[in-house]
């Protein structure tokens, strides 16, 4: 019996595809890094979060914890997200187990330009983070997003439901507020909403296997915000007690 050229093709297409897959490195953890650069962060607050990021991680604490782990190394991604639609990868799929690619990887996010300055959608930030995971060239049981804002959704699908969504494919949602002294003038709720921001990121956006929220002060405080952060999603342990809020 003849099989046709496309039959064929699609058959070669299949048995790659499968052997790609079998072929994936496996990994500790897949981290989807999702920064807010909605116009409420401005050129300031940005910096510094930038700056965060790319020190968190290089830091020799990070990079303990990530040679700790039974494969010794976790692959990442960042993502600058803001307004519905409005979302880009950064820095692609990377794996990290040792200093130099921590290096690299830190140099790409000091060196990208910043992608959006415009409304906050935390829902299309997880959707757009989940994709990624789905796209992901490594193999873990562990996949997290880590979501960084200062403000509430107000633009995009609901952020619950984006979440429920993550949620029920085996993702962890963490969260890391950054809080603002002074509400904005032009939409106080957005930076500071009722209860807090803390709490609305406990009940709207974090979720899946021992999710938690961190708190930021402020911009300033970041850094090591971000620092504990990497360490507890790494290690897959309860954060300290100072910034983690259950």
């Amino acid at each position: 019996m003849r099989v046709s050229v496309s039959v064929w093709a699609v058959i070669l297409a299949t048995l790659a595809s499968i052997s790609a897959a079998c072929a994936a490195e496996a990994v500790d953890l897949l981290l989807v890094l999702a920064a807010d650069v909605s116009r409420s962060v401005d050129s300031g607050k940005f910096q510094l979060q930038r700056n965060g990021y790319a020190a968190a991680i290089t830091d020799t604490r990070v990079l303990d914890v990530i040679r700790s782990g039974p494969n010794g190394r976790i692959a990442v991604s960042f993502v600058e997200w803001s307004g519905a639609g409005a979302q880009k990868l950064v820095v692609d799929w990377t794996m990290i187990g040792d200093a130099k690619a921590a290096h690299d990887f830190s140099s790409q996010i000091i060196e990208a330009q910043r992608s959006f300055a415009d409304r906050t959608s935390i829902s299309g930030a997880i959707d757009f983070a989940l994709l990624q995971l789905d796209q992901a060239p490594f193999e873990s049981k562990r996949r997290t997003i880590d979501v960084s804002g200062d403000g509430t959704n107000n633009s995009g699908r609901e952020v619950t439901l984006a979440r429920d969504e993550a949620i029920s494919k085996g993702v962890t949602i963490n969260g890391l507020v950054i809080l603002s002294e002074q509400p904005l003038a032009w939409n106080a709720d957005h930076t500071n909403p009722p209860g807090g921001l803390e709490a609305y990121y406990r009940n709207n956006v974090i979720g899946g296997p021992g999710a938690f929220v961190m708190v930021a002060q402020n911009f300033n405080s970041f850094g090591q915000a971000i620092i504990s952060k990497l360490i507890a999603e790494i290690a897959a342990v309860t954060p300290p007690a100072r910034y983690a809020k259950r």
